[in-house]
């Protein structure tokens, strides 16, 4: 015989509740978690040296002709040149790259410089690696830039790559 206890009633209609509740945080859940692989994995780590050489090797061929062997950049690379374009900047300590969070960097050189890492319209030399460089070849060139920082720059990236 059903209670007619206004207390009980509440009670199971808590319990309905919460169990509702943990169904669904449990669904998010199991959602997110087939989702993930989706997402790139951001993971770039200087001291993992197989991923700094793999970065080495990847940054000869696709990334020093413009940015330096030695990441020093181009030549007066904060002046327009008559084309509107900046050269390529340097990825040492001297550069603004390490002002930059690990997955704007990852982005940048995914994507190329384009919303909304650069203003719409804006016209850069620097192309898109997507379909050029794997995830894991692009995080393996920041890794290896990241290697050539003082330790005190790659403190300073690293606190901003966590914010």
């Amino acid at each position: 015989m059903p209670s007619s206890n206004p207390s009980a009633s509440r009670g199971r209609s808590r319990r309905f509740a919460g169990s509702m509740l943990v169904v669904a945080m449990t669904s998010a859940g199991i959602a997110a978690w087939l989702l993930w692989p989706m997402q790139p994995r951001i993971v770039v780590d200087p001291g993992d040296v197989q991923q700094v050489e793999t970065g080495a090797a990847a940054y000869r061929t696709h990334c020093a002709s413009c940015h330096g062997a030695d990441l020093e950049g181009q030549p007066e690379w904060r002046t327009r040149r008559p084309d509107g374009r900046l050269p390529a900047p340097p990825h040492d300590e001297t550069g603004h790259t390490w002002h930059h969070p690990d997955e704007h960097l990852f982005a940048l050189v995914k994507h190329g410089l384009q919303p909304p890492l650069a203003p719409e319209g804006y016209e850069s030399d620097m192309p898109a690696f997507d379909g050029i460089l794997s995830d894991e070849e692009i995080l393996a060139v920041l890794a290896y830039i990241k290697s050539r920082w003082p330790p005190e720059i790659r403190r300073r990236q690293s606190e901003i790559s966590a914010r």
